[in-house]
């Protein structure tokens, strides 16, 4: 895919892109909130050995931790999967 530019790239992969216009402080607000707390709670000052023992953490961290247990103020100060949970059950 040597060549293409990014609008190309997303289309020959069915892709749509989720940006807004240019300078717009918003587009990555979440993402970048989830980055710095994943940063704060679980690999800041950690070494680990090799990319599988880091894989491994974030996954326990994301999977056993961020969605079940920790509570987003983002939605509604409830955990990411209890959010979804209550959602799918009223439909609203």
């Amino acid at each position: 895919m040597v060549g293409l530019d990014w609008p190309s790239f997303l289309k020959v992969h069915g892709k749509v892109a989720s940006m807004s216009r240019r300078g717009n402080c918003h587009d990555n607000a979440v993402a970048e909130s989830f980055v710095s707390l994943l940063k704060k709670e679980r690999i800041k000052r950690r070494i680990y050995p090799d990319r599988a023992t880091a894989s491994s953490d974030l996954f326990d961290y994301i999977e056993r931790f961020h969605n079940p247990v920790r509570r987003h103020g983002f939605t509604a100060d409830l955990p990411p999967v209890e959010f979804e949970r209550r959602y799918a059950k009223t439909g609203s």
